[in-house]
């Protein structure tokens, strides 16, 4: 079976589109105001509206404060929660979702401890280090660390594109795979093409196989 494919970080009505049309799994929505990607919920709303049946959206937040988390549910109908800074297993367990945690990774066992220390949720994804940015950096890590026991599934994001995809796929075999940058034309701005691309080479591993 093909890795499931989530574009991430989308903030317009055509990549929405896009996205869709070229069998992503999952759209992803990023509510942390530094971030390039951000959007309000106003924004996020209407473009939810897009997503049809058996798409996922996916709600990203960097250490918010329980309200907003809870602003956002009020007003835009996701589907999973993804945490992507320094949260605790028992805040991330307190909305009533069904939530993902992701780790910036940096060093050997760091991953192992994460299935233990978030082992109720519904996967890890696991990201590259940067002491400054949490997430989007565009850089790929050590894929060696990534370990083959996985108690929860296994979402490898970091620097992926069409170019390195399917080899991270082949040697990962990850439960999915996260992009945003590597399917853009510019911070935020989604590119059709790009994202084609990569759907297909995520698929033809299986093919492959």
């Amino acid at each position: 079976m093909s890795a499931r494919v989530k574009i991430c970080g989308l903030t317009r009505p055509e990549d929405v589109d896009a996205a869709v049309d070229c069998g992503a799994d999952a759209v992803g929505f990023v509510f942390y105001g530094p971030s390039p990607r951000a959007v309000s919920v106003a924004q996020a709303a209407e473009l939810v509206r897009r997503v049809p049946a058996f798409v996922s959206v996916v709600g990203l937040f960097v250490n918010p404060a329980h309200q907003e988390v809870e602003a956002v549910l009020e007003k835009v109908p996701l589907d999973l929660l993804q945490f992507h800074g320094d949260e605790t297993a028992a805040f991330c367990a307190t909305f009533a979702r069904r939530w993902i945690k992701a780790i910036r990774v940096r060093e050997p066992g760091q991953i192992e401890r994460a299935f233990d220390e978030y082992r109720a949720s519904s996967g890890l994804l696991v990201d590259a280090w940067d002491p400054e940015k949490y997430g989007g950096t565009g850089k790929a890590f050590n894929w060696d660390l990534i370990p083959t026991e996985r108690p929860l599934p296994l979402i490898l994001a970091g620097g992926l594109s069409s170019a390195n995809v399917f080899a991270a796929v082949s040697q990962v075999k990850p439960w999915a795979v996260d992009v945003s940058g590597g399917v853009e034309q510019g911070k935020g701005i989604k590119d059709c093409q790009k994202i084609s691309h990569f759907i297909k080479e995520v698929h033809r591993v299986c093919k492959t196989d």
